[in-house]
């Protein structure tokens, strides 16, 4: 009895956690989802069988119970799925860009764009459409009629910022003000910041046994293929804007950044032979499972990134201090949407999704997050 309830428990919270924890965002299945379900209830499980195992139980029965209740579940999330499902939206805002992603992005169907200077007739739309209004731009005195009109009238109305966010998962920096929006909402995830901290060793912890003997076989699989030595040390930037070494097999020449550092691109000259692949597999990033343990990285969060990029970006690039907020991670939900950077552009593009990632923390993003990172490791995406 134990056993079952504990199987019951984990399934109830799973099934709670998936749906009421999510990140920000529009309640709709997704594969993230259910892969969260599967993570859950198998740690569960198997937490349970070694606790009880003292304890007379058919573990054949608990293990096909598992997976019959799993399959029901992913089967009920896939048929939900197929019902087409979109958010009618009204937006009032001149950023043409980010309409375009709102117009590209899954479940949305924008109506209309209103420009916010408008003075011509406007017409109040369906009901069933979403207003999102721009708070940075200066409205037309029709137009804040228009607006007001609908509020009275029982419209939805949102901030162009939070319907944006909700379906593209980025935050636009070009309606960030002085930065309070990202580091205000974290001081609301706090308080599980500590449990992030304890899943984060006991996980290292727990699979210190497996990655312990994939490392020994990488390192020294390196130290065959190429002169020098198997563990890449290299000072980065980390949590709270201060210095770490972080560790990583070596995949490229030892003298590879003789001449200064720089992005790895594709087809880099600099990799070793089989270098490509411990990358593309994500072996490389193995030791940094140390640094976990140490505590100056996570298993999810922003990219730590090398010194004088950071010098420079700071520079160039408004807020990008504030993903210094939190520790850096191992993977993270700029890496696993985005992938890697070739250079500026391509930080500023990251950026959105670290900052959206730092304003809506919470445990389930986490799980979607280490998901998505496992199906990218199986299949060998966004590795350079």
């Amino acid at each position: 009895y134990p056993l079952l309830l504990l199987l019951a428990g984990s399934m109830a919270l799973a099934s709670w956690l998936t749906e009421s924890m999510s990140p920000h965002g529009v309640p709709r299945p997704t594969y993230g989802r259910m892969l969260s379900i599967w993570l859950i209830t198998i740690a569960t499980t198997a937490v349970g069988l070694v606790l009880f195992r003292e304890i007379y139980f058919s573990r054949r029965l608990i293990i096909g119970v598992t997976l019959l209740w799993l399959l029901f579940a992913s089967l009920h999330r896939l048929l939900r799925r197929r019902k087409p499902w979109q958010e009618r939206l009204g937006l009032i805002t001149r950023e043409k860009e980010l309409v375009k992603h709102l117009e590209d992005a899954d479940h949305t169907d924008v109506v209309w764009v209103l420009d916010p200077q408008s003075e011509g007739q406007i017409e109040l739309p369906d009901r069933n459409v979403t207003l999102a209004v721009d708070l940075r731009a200066v409205l037309s005195e029709r137009v804040a009629q228009f607006i007001s009109s609908c509020d009275v009238a029982g419209y939805t109305i949102k901030p162009f910022t939070s319907v944006y966010e909700e379906h593209v998962g980025r935050v636009p920096l070009v309606h960030l003000a002085e930065g309070w929006e990202i580091s205000a909402p974290l001081l609301e995830v706090a308080r599980w910041l500590p449990g992030k901290r304890v899943f984060d060793v006991v996980v290292a912890a727990v699979t210190a046994p497996l990655w312990l003997v994939v490392g020994l076989g990488v390192g020294i699989y390196v130290k065959l293929t190429s002169p020098g030595p198997a563990i890449f040390r290299q000072r980065r930037i980390g949590h709270g804007g201060k210095p770490f070494t972080m560790l990583k097999f070596r995949t490229m020449n030892a003298d590879a950044e003789q001449s200064g550092p720089r992005f790895a691109t594709e087809n880099d000259t600099r990799i070793f032979k089989g270098g490509n692949f411990i990358r593309k597999a994500h072996l490389d990033e193995i030791p940094q499972l140390v640094n976990v343990l140490t505590g100056d990285m996570s298993l999810v969060g922003p990219r730590a990134e090398q010194i004088p990029f950071v010098r420079a970006f700071r520079k160039q690039i408004p807020f990008y201090d504030h993903r210094h907020l939190v520790r850096p991670g191992i993977t993270g939900w700029a890496q696993v949407s985005y992938g890697y950077a070739d250079d500026s552009a391509d930080t500023i593009e990251k950026l959105t999704y670290d900052l959206y990632y730092i304003k809506h923390m919470s445990p389930v993003f986490d799980l979607k997050v280490l998901a998505r990172s496992f199906l990218i490791v199986l299949t060998g995406r966004g590795a350079r």
